[in-house]
């Protein structure tokens, strides 16, 4: 097959992107995450147009609407964190000195003790510096200052612009393709809207049963770590086993070796996990979104490497997007390849 011009501008263009992602990563996270903002919340103004609002009036509601649950998201819920995490570092004292007197009583070594010793310690500093960065995540006040201004601006201005550069991008489109990357770019919205949407709530599900039932259980901390493990099951099956080994550790030392209480706390993941699988991911995901967990788990470990948090925010759109190419790649060899030998047999 012969080299078009297309294609091998189509690669420069490729190889441009790349290094224009790796040189301007340190600024590009309020313009991606408004980009994000604006591709979740468009659907939502395209109904309000349905509906019969402007164009504007709609883009006005809807980032007035996300603004205000952000507010009130806050509001309550940063106190309640940091109360959380407050509790867990006054009480890991106490927890690493009973584990420790149970090794005494147990005649362990007391090298074996001050590993013990090293890792509460190690915990309580990972505990207090998670505190510290609550409100402020480890960036430059600019960075902080950049996100808090520039991503709602660049969500507003693409929000109310999305239909006319979409409808912009489809005349630049060449006529004798355009229906193939029409139904490319299709999929790719059905596979990338599907899973991020669904897998959002999913989380949020997942925190909240968590949070739920550590309480019940009686953990200290137990809603600080039942959201964590929420948050982090983004990645199938990590967040769980995140979970289980944080609550385990903190329940050993409140509650010791009393198994009836350990064993509740394993429980809460078993049925969080089989709420999961069995009603949440079939409901909200499904299949039709085509992105096996493993996939996902390397485009995350792999842009999280490559490129840090702004790598974990582009992970799931270049895994989608990758997914529905080498699909329609698969169907082009099937189609020219083996159906046609097949039928030259």
């Amino acid at each position: 097959m012969p080299i078009r011009l297309s294609h091998v501008l189509l690669i420069m263009a490729f190889g441009l992107s790349i290094y224009l992602l790796a040189a301007l990563s340190s600024i590009l996270l309020p313009f991606v995450l408004g980009f994000a903002l604006a591709y979740f919340l468009d659907p939502v103004a395209d109904r309000l147009e349905a509906l019969g609002m402007r164009r504007s009036l709609a883009t006005a509601t809807v980032t007035f609407s996300v603004g205000l649950v952000v507010l009130i998201a806050l509001t309550l819920g940063l106190p309640l964190m940091t109360a959380q995490i407050s509790l867990l570092i006054s009480a890991l004292p106490s927890y690493i000195a009973d584990v420790q007197n149970w090794m005494m009583a147990e005649n362990l070594t007391a090298g074996q003790s001050q590993m013990v010793s090293s890792l509460g310690e190690s915990l309580r500093g990972g505990l207090q510096n998670t505190a510290s960065s609550l409100l402020f995540t480890g960036l430059s006040l600019l960075n902080i200052l950049s996100l808090l201004i520039i991503t709602p601006i660049v969500a507003v201005y693409m929000l109310n612009d999305w239909d006319r550069m979409i409808a912009r991008m489809n005349a630049l489109l060449p006529d004798e393709q355009s229906a193939t990357i029409r139904e490319l770019a299709r999929q790719i919205d059905t596979t990338l809207g599907g899973f991020a949407r669904g897998q959002i709530m999913v989380c949020m599900a997942l925190g909240l049963i968590y949070a739920v039932g550590l309480s019940l259980v009686g953990l200290q901390g137990g809603i600080f770590v039942g959201l964590l493990a929420g948050l982090v099951s983004f990645v199938p099956y990590v967040g769980a086993a995140f979970g289980l080994l944080l609550a385990g550790a903190l329940g050993l030392g409140q509650f010791g070796f009393e198994w009836s209480s350990l064993g509740q706390i394993g429980l809460v993941f078993l049925v969080g996990q089989f709420i999961e699988g069995n009603v949440l991911t079939p409901r909200w995901v499904g299949d039709r979104v085509q992105l096996h967990p493993v996939w996902i788990m390397f485009a995350l470990l792999a842009m999280g490497t490559l490129f840090g948090f702004l790598g974990l925010l582009l992970a799931v759109p270049i895994a989608a997007i990758l997914g529905v190419l080498v699909r329609y790649g698969v169907t082009l060899y099937q189609r020219d390849y083996v159906s046609g030998s097949a039928r030259d047999d």
